[in-house]
């Protein structure tokens, strides 16, 4: 089984992974600290800030199915906004192969993140049950050798991540302490880049490895109480950067260039949460003029627990708006139509329903 890295320069073959923590003096450089501590006080702002939300189903909801969409795209799964919420909100349409993969996602995404909840802790089963979901397989931690990452246009092996049994079980085991003991005197931000790391470079599974890892990342900071809700993640920022994180990810392999490597994430931190917490005041701004409009205008139908409905589901339906607030049919259909005709919501028939978009709403999660 092959993995292909992208945009990476061929290195030297290397087949060796030292247990964790790295030696202190590589993770804690003056560079080091200052950076994290610039992306401590953003996640901590964001945190704050997706309280002050009426509902946190807005954020988890929505970010969540950004973060799928653009973590399949970095592994050349790509599908769009649209054909997501469509398949989500429409049972009678169909979707296709691609949309069907970055909804797994979603799904394997939020089952980590009620492990968490429910456990308190993340192991090694834990991680399997997520990439099971994402594969749609129980193959597992891998049994066989064979797997490297290549380059893609030239067919050379970059990396051979370990392949004894007895070896990859001592790493998974190493990991899984790690991810929930760690040292206490090093940031959860620094550990999260560390954490990362080592799980790509022991290369657990056959597939599924780089969007398990990055799950991971959000629930590690989860885990570790920087974050309540999944509302954090890299993958936008590894897009744009995408070069950098391979070359920095084998620098850490080939010279032990942790610094590198762990402000590469640190900065991915900072800027994501600063782009997220851009987004929530974005929502925060449309919700409350929604709501004035709809007290305006359709003063008959408003409620503020209806104004959630449409916010919890930028694609909503009659049967969304009966289950979110207890009501008829008849009377939520009247809900929807009226929203309609004041513009809050539009109107599409996708295949046998009948389909009401938040327009202003999308225009905001579709872009940011």
């Amino acid at each position: 089984m092959t993995d292909v890295i992208r945009d990476l320069e061929v290195d030297k073959p290397y087949n060796h992974l030292p247990l964790l923590p790295p030696p202190v003096e590589q993770m804690e450089s003056i560079a080091i600290l200052k950076q994290e501590s610039k992306a401590a006080v953003a996640v901590a702002e964001l945190k704050g800030l997706a309280k002050t939300l009426p509902n946190q189903g807005i954020l988890i909801n929505a970010i969540v199915l950004k973060e799928a969409q653009a973590s399949s795209e970095i592994e050349n799964i790509i599908t769009t906004h649209d054909r997501l919420y469509q398949a989500i909100a429409a049972t009678s349409v169909q979707p296709d192969p691609a949309t069907k993969e970055v909804l797994r996602y979603r799904e394997a995404l939020l089952h980590g993140f009620r492990e968490i909840k429910e456990r308190g802790f993340l192991n090694t089963n834990s991680i399997c049950r997520i990439q099971a979901i994402l594969e749609e397989n129980e193959a597992g931690i891998r049994q066989l050798p064979g797997t490297a990452l290549k380059n893609d246009a030239t067919g050379t092996t970059i990396y051979t991540p370990p392949d004894d049994k007895e070896a990859l079980t001592k790493l998974m085991r190493n990991l899984e302490e790690y991810l929930n003991e760690g040292p206490a005197d090093i940031s959860p931000f620094i550990r999260m880049a560390i954490q990362h790391y080592q799980f790509e470079s022991i290369h657990p599974f056959y597939d599924g490895n780089g969007r398990t890892g990055r799950i991971l990342n959000v629930l590690y900071l989860i885990l570790h109480q920087q974050l309540d809700i999944p509302i954090l993640f890299l993958s936008g920022y590894i897009i744009a950067h995408k070069a950098a994180y391979y070359r920095l990810l084998q620098e850490v392999r080939t010279t032990g260039n942790w610094e590198a490597w762990i402000l590469y994430m640190l900065q991915a931190t900072e800027k994501t949460a600063r782009k997220t917490i851009e987004q929530i005041n974005a929502i925060h701004l449309l919700f409350e003029q929604i709501q004035q409009k709809v007290k305006q205008e359709a003063p008959k139908i408003y409620s503020k627990d209806l104004i959630e409905q449409l916010f919890v589901h930028p694609y909503t339906k009659i049967e969304y708006i009966t289950n979110g607030l207890s009501v008829e049919r008849k009377a939520a259909s009247r809900y929807l139509k009226t929203l309609q005709q004041t513009g809050v919501l539009s109107l599409r028939t996708i295949g046998k329903e009948n389909i009401y978009i938040n327009d202003a709403l999308y225009s905001i999660l579709r872009n940011s």
